[in-house]
């Protein structure tokens, strides 16, 4: 029993990726990208749809294709950037939204890997998805909860569904995604009660805390629940939705969660395709239009700093998102701030 347990334990630092069971206190794994590594987000403007690429290392995987009228601007985008093949596709859904443009882009590109939540659906363009899948000699991998891979020096791990649902939205698989220390989440359309399922899988001692959240189903008022930025307390969020789309995304419910939450927001029809790049410890933004460059701010030594005791934020005096007096607590250091637990707003401290 000791030797398998000793081989066990040689496996698993080996794959160093592998997900930990979601009945243990589970902490992701962190390591120290190459000093000229990088990882860079793409979130494409496509409209009221998700199309993100990640990069990093001369590697390329896409997560959803946008709408099917998207499938040439997608594919253009990936030549610009040098694509010539895929570590993987995913199709967080089966709604066209998300797989429309994923069929053109397995007709031009090799893949290594397709996941999906489904191998079924009924639609047209859920059936071309399967046909450009199959000409790859590939078959949709159905991933589950604590499956993980390596992406260059980035860790991908599934952390849901976690159970079965009549509604596609509530399928979307969510994906975190770490390189060195920071983290981005990927929700798909995933819908609120889909998300209590997920954090209930996990337990409360799951380290949740990330810095980018894909923020869900473009920003409807199904989605994003404050449990949810309450667990995450991610520094910023990202919206993938259409100019003056016929949903009325994003609704006000979610804007102004994460507005509460301290989260500093950027939306594709306000700034176009949107670029988020990590060195494993601090995170770059551009984008096409707008001004969205975080400024680095260093308070000075004497700063006041102010803590909301709900959502583990840490503020600067004069910032917006500053808690109601009751659910504030003061620190006279940055230091013992960050030693309790709490994180910057990306507001007021960048």
């Amino acid at each position: 029993m000791k030797k398998l347990l000793l081989l066990f334990l040689l496996l698993a630092l080996l794959m160093g990726c592998a997900a930990p069971a979601p009945t243990q206190v589970a902490t992701q794994p962190t390591t120290t990208p190459e000093s000229n590594s990088l990882l860079t987000v793409h979130f494409l403007d496509v409209g009221q749809a998700d199309c993100i690429l990640l990069e990093t290392d001369g590697q390329y995987l896409l997560i959803d294709g946008g709408n099917v009228a998207d499938s040439s601007l997608v594919v253009s985008y990936l030549q610009q950037q040098g694509v010539q093949e895929l570590s993987a596709v995913i199709c967080s859904h089966a709604h066209e939204d998300h797989v429309g443009g994923l069929p053109g882009v397995l007709a031009v590109y090799p893949t290594a890997a397709v996941y999906a939540p489904t191998r079924t659906y009924s639609s047209k363009v859920f059936d071309d998805f399967l046909y450009y899948t199959d000409q790859q000699g590939l078959q949709i991998t159905i991933p589950n909860p604590g499956d993980s891979f390596a992406f260059g020096e980035a860790c991908v791990t599934v952390m849901g569904p976690v159970q079965s649902y009549a509604d596609p939205n509530d399928t979307s698989l969510v994906l975190l995604v770490q390189f060195g220390t920071t983290r981005f989440l990927f929700t798909g359309d995933m819908e609120v009660q889909a998300e209590n399922d997920i954090l209930d899988y996990w337990g409360e001692g799951y380290d949740w805390r990330i810095d980018v959240l894909k923020v869900g189903h473009h920003g409807s008022d199904t989605s994003t629940s404050y449990r949810l930025l309450y667990e995450t307390m991610p520094a910023y969020g990202v919206i993938s939705v259409g100019t003056g789309n016929s949903y009325g995304h994003p609704h006000e419910r979610p804007l102004s969660l994460l507005q509460d939450a301290g989260v500093t927001l950027y939306r594709t029809d306000e700034m176009g395709t949107i670029l988020v790049t990590s060195d494993g410890s601090n995170l770059t933004f551009s984008a096409e239009t707008g001004n969205p460059l975080i400024p680095d701010k260093i308070p000075e030594q004497n700063t006041v700093y102010i803590g909301n005791i709900n959502s583990k934020k840490l503020h600067l005096e004069g910032c917006s998102s500053l808690p109601k007096e009751e659910n504030r607590t003061y620190f006279h250091s940055y230091e013992e701030a960050i030693a309790q637990g709490y994180v910057p707003c990306g507001k007021c401290m960048g």
